[in-house]
């Protein structure tokens, strides 16, 4: 067992345990220490909040940068206590608009396919929707698509631990299992949820994003146009002692020649609510670059 694996194993077992208020301190202090040491991941964050915010001092983005940063601390902290929450506790506490359509579609026996970026606690926003379809009578199942993280060790606990909240886990790196997986979801009339803010598979699409250029994988709309799902928007976020979540209106899918206008709808969507909820856009890697800069 690595470090690394250690650590996890160490913080999703202890810290159920530690008081919800200590915990918050804890990890808020771990983010304003990184801001201050600064880093990679820091500088990228910085230059991404830029882009939504051009107009910005430096005053302003560096309280952005510092907001952003305690949001993702929120994240992991909520991470390895989220196992010990009751489902239903959790969706009390969850305030989400536009659901509504994408459960109609469900119920009337059509897939749908959540796209999503790096934003609020996707996880619980994951929770919340098991709960959800369960209450309305529907299977309380969902698959979705991880990147392989290394080491090894560490990506089977992100497996395990996304498991054990009822998710189907599937590696985006194991192309054939992933499509069988996500296409048999859907054609059964399911949900999968898709992180869909970079290109992880080089097979994207050009769109215009806060005024560059940038590229989004055609995943999620290409599964809706080869199995007829329904195709959202979602954007999770953080509120005072809970979470919420906007859902898109529906995006038309067609065909596959409709697959660039949904994926420029998706990237519309999501500048929309990230630039509604800043802060809570954890996006600390390099958006991917569209192919003609």
């Amino acid at each position: 067992m690595t470090l690394a694996d250690l650590g996890f194993t160490a913080a999703w077992r202890a810290l159920p345990r530690v008081p919800a208020p200590v915990a918050q301190v804890a990890f808020r202090v771990g983010a304003d220490l990184a801001r201050r040491r600064g880093g990679a991941g820091v500088e990228r964050l910085r230059r991404n909040l830029r882009r939504v915010r051009p107009a910005a001092s430096e005053t302003e983005l560096d309280g952005l940068v510092r907001a952003a940063l305690r949001s993702y601390a929120r994240y992991w902290q909520e991470a390895f206590r989220l196992p010990a929450l009751d489902p239903g506790t959790i969706h009390a506490r969850h305030a989400t608009t536009g659901l509504d359509v994408a459960i109609s579609a469900m119920q009337q026996g059509r897939g749908v396919v959540l796209a999503l970026p790096h934003a609020g606690n996707w996880d619980v926003a994951g929770v919340y929707v098991l709960e959800e379809l369960r209450r309305h009578g529907l299977p309380a199942e969902m698959t979705t698509v991880v990147e392989r993280l290394q080491p090894e060790a560490v990506y089977r606990r992100f497996v395990g631990y996304r498991e054990s909240l009822g998710f189907e886990i599937v590696a985006q790196d194991d192309g054939r299992r992933a499509h069988l997986a996500l296409t048999r979801r859907l054609r059964a009339g399911g949900l999968v949820c898709l992180i869909a803010d970079r290109d992880l598979a080089g097979a994207g699409i050009d769109v215009p994003f806060f005024g560059d250029t940038i590229r989004l994988p055609s995943g999620p709309a290409s599964l809706c146009a080869l199995t007829g799902a329904q195709l959202h928007a979602a954007v999770t976020y953080f509120r005072p002692g809970g979470w919420g979540a906007t859902v898109s209106p529906a995006i038309a899918v067609p065909d596959r020649a409709a697959v660039p206008k949904a994926t420029l709808e998706l990237a519309r969507a999501f500048e929309e609510h990230i630039a509604a909820h800043l802060e809570d856009w954890h996006m600390l890697q390099e958006l991917t670059p569209g192919s003609h800069r």
